[in-house]
């Protein structure tokens, strides 16, 4: 037991030191994994060898990965590729359902890009459709912020589930396509729940004086070129996960062993950058040196933070707290539930989604298969526990609750009743899919 309040005190002071004192989730990460290598009488020199091994490995699995994925989504921000997304969903699905149209385009925009930059590049044409349907600005910022939230937590490669993914061991086709299975309800909800507030409140807000024809008069990609750096790493993803079932549906010869290399993550991915090249078209004021530069940046950061927790991981697995938490939980019976509670507080008390889900990745990882979870399908829905967690709830100390809250322009309490509450839906929503899920295939 004393490992077990150990750990539990370590959680706690990193909570507390990011949340009230800012300290950076890499250091807190890294001091944590130290101080619970001495604690579970590691050496020195164990510590230090499973430190740099535990963050070696996760960031061989996923490092390459991340930076694909940022750059693509550094085209998509700087070449207007997002705002043709929501172009193309507000044709498709129509102006009178603009709100499901934001939500729909949110859905779409997260999965390569970070949903607060997501939200920031979509801000402007939320204002112009308010302003033309006069549909609150309100419902549209919280029906986007649900899209933008769904496949943030669920569907790599957002880094978020992406890191979890190579923590637990999981098949990345499969956390994609149940990912996918799952988010799309819990979008949803957000939806749903966008549109009810807004019957029941009018909120005036200074929308800007431009049209929703604004995005129309820039030079920007054709939605072919914008969905296609998404959507063919996902298909190509979702084909070699296919492939590699039991029955082999694509054989064993040649055809799925190219499907096999140009499925794998890191090749589907570098498939997407070269993609994502045709966006910037003549856009001349940048070279792609800078648009690439500008995605590494925002990679570096990013995988730090995930070596961190792999090295956290590695450092709790070596010092076998693993069997003890299994063995001590073993008779509560709560299986996909324990990664939801875990993300969920972390996410709860300390602000970041990543960062939760990462944490919890972490301290799971270790006892998958004292709760029944050692299973292909076992490890993907728990990736998926661990994001319905990491989204419960966004409140006063997560970044995207103040960035949805500023560029819908409304106050706190506003922003608590409708974001806030839309998160605690949504999550709520995704532990009971991956619940069912488990129950019927587990």
């Amino acid at each position: 037991m004393e490992i077990l309040i150990s750990l539990a005190i370590i959680v706690v002071l990193m909570v507390v030191a990011a949340s009230k004192y800012n300290f950076h989730p890499f250091l807190s990460l890294l001091l944590a994994a130290i101080a619970m290598g001495f604690i579970g009488g590691l050496s020195e020199s164990e510590l230090t060898n499973t430190l740099m091994a535990g963050f070696g490995k996760t960031l061989g699995n996923i490092g390459i990965i991340i930076a694909f994925g940022t750059i693509i989504g550094s085209y998509l921000e700087k070449s207007g590729g997002a705002k043709t997304l929501a172009n193309w969903a507000l044709k498709v699905i129509g102006k009178n359902r603009s709100a499901l149209a934001m939500n729909i385009t949110g859905f779409i925009v997260s999965i390569p890009v970070y949903c607060d930059s997501g939200f920031i590049i979509l801000s402007s044409l939320n204002k112009a459709i308010s302003k033309n349907t006069k549909i609150p600005l309100v419902v549209l910022g919280v029906s986007l912020a649900a899209g933008l939230y769904a496949t943030h937590v669920f569907v790599p490669p957002t880094p978020g589930p992406l890191a979890a993914t190579a923590a637990l061991g999981a098949d990345l086709g499969l956390v994609i396509i149940l990912g996918l299975i799952v988010a799309i309800p819990v979008s949803l909800v957000g939806f749903f729940w966008a549109k009810y507030f807004g019957r029941r409140i009018k909120i005036e807000t200074e929308t800007s004086k431009t049209s929703i024809s604004e995005p129309k008069t820039e030079k920007i990609p054709s939605a072919n070129l914008a969905f296609a750096p998404i959507i063919v790493p996902i298909v190509l993803i979702a084909l070699n996960s296919i492939a590699n079932y039991p029955t082999h549906p694509f054989g064993e010869g040649n055809i799925a062993s190219i499907i096999n290399f140009v499925g794998n993550p890191i090749i589907a991915l570098f498939v997407g950058v070269f993609l994502a090249f045709k966006l910037k078209g003549k856009i001349t004021k940048d070279t792609h040196f800078n648009w690439v530069t500008s995605g590494l940046k925002e990679a570096g950061i990013i995988i730090l933070i995930t070596g961190a927790g792999g090295a956290f991981g590695a450092i709790l697995r070596a010092t076998g707290i693993g069997d003890i938490i299994g063995y001590s939980f073993s008779n509560l019976q709560l299986g996909l539930l324990l990664p939801f509670i875990i993300a969920a507080v972390l996410k709860s008390a300390q602000g970041s989604s990543t960062v939760a889900i990462i944490t919890t990745a972490a301290i799971i990882a270790p006892i998958l298969e004292s709760f029944g979870l050692d299973s292909s399908i076992g490890r993907a829905l728990s990736v998926l526990s661990i994001g319905a967690g990491a989204m419960t709830v966004s409140h006063l100390n997560d970044s995207f609750f103040w960035v949805v809250a500023q560029f819908t322009e409304i106050d706190t309490a506003t922003a608590l009743k409708t974001q806030t509450v839309s998160t605690l839906l949504q999550g709520l929503t995704g532990i009971g899919i991956v619940m069912v899920i488990g129950w019927l295939f587990i």
